[in-house]
């Protein structure tokens, strides 16, 4: 009898139970805190952990277990662990539901407009492969719009190289398997979620996320716009909220908005709640 196969590794996997744990348990410890009336540096001077740290915990970040048995001690918290049978189900969740709200909305958008509107395309040169989350397509005008969907930004310099290469090397892929000569337009632009998580990551890191998003949104704006996209190629980043909260709330925002706008979901499993209740997910 063959060996059985062994499990991924975990960070081997994009939304794994590690990174929901980590988010509940920041959920937990910001809420005692809160009730509390206790500031972040109250909280970092009983606990021994610097303000910095405990506001990723908050966020969501994973954290040593020592991290989160002081912070309880802290907050005279009982922390308690448990593992059961992961209960079976008739078929598999989905593997990202925030991720599939964002692109239902983008090709809820696109696809009206009359654009040839393509979900998960695989696309292939030399040693460069991968998938595009979602395009849209105007033979027209010869021009492509690829958007690439984060609701997480664990690893910058990742999705800055994977962004890069479908940046470089998509559009001519694309180009050749649905008979077009070449796109004269090409905007690709990265679509992050509203959450606190990604928020405080952009402000982090704001200055390389414009050296990889350069143009802007003005670009994405033309297309959501139903406009003439413009000629050349174009990368861009937008904030978008998968869910539609009425005329008075913009529905995505551009970066530099993004960097003083109001976080809409404390982390992922805020906003996957949030789309179960409004019957998305």
């Amino acid at each position: 009898m063959s060996p059985s196969r062994p499990p991924r590794p975990l960070d081997d996997q994009p939304f794994t139970e590690h990174h929901r744990v980590a988010t509940l348990l920041g959920d937990a410890l910001r809420t005692a805190r809160r009730r509390r009336r206790w500031s972040l540096e109250r909280l970092a001077a009983t606990a021994g952990i610097s303000r910095a740290a405990i506001g990723y915990v908050e966020l969501g970040r994973p954290a040593t277990l020592e991290t989160y048995l002081r912070l309880a001690a802290a907050l005279e918290l009982e922390p308690t662990f448990e593992v059961a049978p992961r209960r079976r189900k008739d078929r598999l969740p989905d593997e990202d539901p925030v991720h599939a709200a964002m692109v239902e909305v983008l090709a809820g958008r696109f696809r009206p407009l009359g654009h040839e509107v393509g979900v998960d395309l695989p696309y292939q040169h030399y040693q460069f492969a991968g998938r595009a989350d979602l395009t849209a397509i105007d033979r027209a005008r010869s021009a492509l719009l690829h958007t690439e969907v984060r609701t997480r930004l664990p690893n910058i310099g990742e999705t800055a190289g994977s962004f890069n290469a479908k940046c470089e090397w998509l559009a001519r892929d694309l180009a050749e398997r649905v008979g077009v000569r070449r796109f004269l337009s090409e905007t690709h632009v990265l679509v992050l979620l509203p959450s606190a998580e990604l928020l405080h990551t952009l402000r982090l890191r704001s200055e390389t996320l414009r050296a990889v998003a350069q143009d802007g949104a003005e670009p994405f704006a033309r297309w959501w716009d139903g406009e003439s996209p413009a000629p050349g190629r174009h990368r861009g980043l937008v904030v978008l909220d998968p869910i539609d909260r009425g005329s008075r709330t913009r529905r995505w925002v551009d970066l530099e908005d993004a960097l003083s706008m109001r976080t809409r979901y404390r982390g992922y499993a805020d906003a996957l709640d949030a789309l179960r209740r409004d019957g998305r997910a």
